[in-house]
């Protein structure tokens, strides 16, 4: 658990921004020693007023009562301004942790890896939650302990003073109890909220599905079946609450009748020697918050384990991530190396090239072989940065290996032609576009590509990002400035009239995913390709949810630019707008052939 915090916790206190941190966790520990010398001087001056009235001392009674105002007038500030900077420095770490695991959730498409591949259960709530919790409780307790070794140092000697095996008793006290709820309720409790913070994003992730698929379970008629679903969910959220609330209950006990005590002990201890005239009664009530005090610091883990069972869990799952995130991919981009000499093919029947037709890779590809192997004996693609499209020697799993779609499949494809990707469903379209995006690792062989920023990929649901329509249609360089004109002369292109008659809603904010139907995403997804104009095209049944007079017009359009293009589609239809095929067999096997001119 220590590593885990540190692995966690050093992240923000050793970047640029801890002299800042360090400057306010240096003010809160001045402002906490101030507190505790206030609290010290309240225990005394409340420990006066007590021995004044019992001597019908008027005039000290009025002098205690004077200084202790004073004190709580110099104070209450003090405790107003600790609470503030407190909350900055929370506010302050919070904001450098989410934007550091926001960029590693994002960095190398750890968002896609995580979802895809890992047992990593809600990344959401670990970055939008855990974050908070983590940082919240590591400060408060980092002031807690601070408070508590400062009122250990401060009213050690007061209490040794008073009696010294009132203070014996105290350590030994605090021990036991200590022991008792590390060793009764440690581990269990860590567990059981560990498992709680889980099934909570469960559940909350169940009821978003249901809002982002409304119109579909509607269709269907499936509210029945997703209400017993969500239901479900809730049941094992109340069942382990239940199982938590029971340990809690015991905690509780423990910890109430541990606490409730140390109002009568000191003065058990103490009542001899006050009743017999050696102490004044006054000591009695100085002892009494000096114990409490010394207690609350020597008992930090009995009266806050709570707490601490909920920071562990938070520190646990940040861990978890972290460690995730930060995981190098097994193909990183590719830097100096020797070169890959292998002869080109075209897409005619795998045979080796020695015509013009692709010239872009004639010249071998340049690029560092990495890593043959991912693991105990499964091997995993190669990726190598070039000017064309290349696939060599391409063998393409599942990710459990224990499937293969394509087997040893070898083709380049030049600039200016184009190809389509066809076969019975689930015989691996799909996946060889994520191979060739990175997305897909379990395999063999090397794949060839240009730089990112030269593809586009338009899958059958296009994503619509949540922002005004200028946005959707430059996404994902949305921060490009495209005259208003040539946005509008594109959405008359790809036959999206409706929108270009309301000419003020390129700037409304809309929720665009529920305002358009799939078949105008998909030509709204069309115009953002044309207007982005990449080298290479990647297109995953683009056009599935429309008629064929807006597929050929589409595809019309895309056939008038100097586009690369690969489809992956059913429709026998989509042949004419394609110079190759690639017809996907299954068992691994395929057939490449020529169509003719496109």
């Amino acid at each position: 658990m220590l590593h885990q915090f540190w692995r966690v916790g050093k992240l923000y206190w050793l970047s640029q921004q801890r002299w800042k941190a360090v400057a306010l966790l240096l003010l809160l520990l001045f402002l906490s020693l101030l507190g505790t010398g206030l609290l010290i001087a309240v225990s005394i001056f409340l420990g006066e007023m007590e021995s004044s009235l019992a001597a019908a001392d008027k005039n000290r009674f009025s002098q205690a009562v004077s200084i202790f105002l004073g004190v709580l007038f110099i104070g209450v500030p003090i405790i107003s301004l600790k609470v503030y900077i407190q909350g900055k420095l929370n506010l302050f770490w919070r904001q450098w942790l989410t934007d550091s695991f926001l960029n590693k959730y994002f960095s190398q498409q750890n968002f896609y890896r995580l979802t895809a591949y890992s047992e990593i259960d809600n990344p959401d709530q670990r970055i939008a939650e855990d974050i908070q919790n983590f940082t919240q409780q590591c400060l408060y307790f980092a002031i807690v302990i601070s408070d508590s070794i400062l009122q250990l140092i401060g009213f050690s000697g007061l209490l040794w003073g008073i009696s010294q095996p009132l203070m014996v008793f105290l350590i030994v006290y605090a021990i036991a109890g200590t022991v008792v709820t590390t060793i009764a309720f440690g581990r269990i409790l860590v567990g059981i909220n560990l498992e709680q913070l889980k099934r909570e994003a469960d559940f909350r992730y169940g009821l978003i599905r249901i809002r982002d698929n409304a119109e579909a379970i509607a269709f269907y008629q499936g509210e029945t079946v997703e209400s017993q679903e969500l239901w479900q969910r809730f049941l094992g959220v109340f069942s382990n609450f239940t199982r938590l609330i029971r340990w809690q209950l015991g905690l509780d006990l423990f910890q109430n009748s541990y606490q409730y005590i140390t109002f009568l002990l000191p003065t058990l201890v103490l009542a001899p020697q006050i009743l017999s005239g050696e102490l004044e009664i006054g000591v009695s009530a100085q002892a009494g918050v000096a114990f409490r005090s010394i207690l609350i610091a020597l008992g930090l883990i009995v009266s806050q384990f709570e707490q601490l069972s909920a920071l562990a869990a938070a520190v646990t799952r940040l861990d978890e991530l972290q460690t995730v995130i930060k995981l190098p991919h097994p193909n990183p981009p590719l830097a100096k190396g020797r070169e890959l000499d292998f002869p080109v093919y075209s897409l005619a029947k795998g045979k080796e090239l020695d015509s013009p037709i692709s010239p872009l890779c004639k010249g071998g590809l340049r690029g560092v072989i990495p890593k043959e192997k991912d693991g105990e004996g499964c091997t995993v693609l190669n990726w190598v940065e070039d000017t064309c499209l290349s696939f060599q020697n391409v063998t393409l799993q599942t990710p459990d290996y224990q499937t293969v779609l394509v087997q040893d499949l070898s083709f380049t494809l030049a600039v200016g032609e184009s190809l389509l990707i066809s076969g019975k469903s689930g015989v691996g379209k799909t996946s060889l576009l994520r191979a060739l995006a990175g997305l897909w690792e379990a395999g063999s062989g090397t794949i060839t590509h240009p730089e990112r920023s030269r593809l586009l990929f338009l899958p059958q649901r296009p994503y619509m990002v949540l922002g005004s329509l200028r946005q959707q249609l430059l996404y994902p360089n949305s921060d490009r400035v495209v005259a208003k004109d040539e946005l509008l002369q594109v959405l008359k292109q790809v036959n999206l009239t409706n929108l270009v008659e309301r000419t003020a809603v390129l700037d409304t904010v809309e929720d665009w995913g529920r305002v358009l139907s799939v078949g105008e995403q998909q030509r709204l997804a069309f115009a953002r390709l044309l207007l982005q104009s990449p080298q290479y095209a990647i297109l995953d049944e683009a056009t599935s949810a429309l008629d064929e007079n807006n597929q050929t017009l589409l595809y019309g359009l895309l056939q008038k630019t100097d586009i690369t293009y690969i489809s992956v589609g059913h429709r026998s239809s989509l042949r004419s707008f394609h110079r190759r095929m690639l017809e996907l067999q299954g068992d691994g096997k395929f057939i490449l052939s020529l169509l003719g001119d496109a």
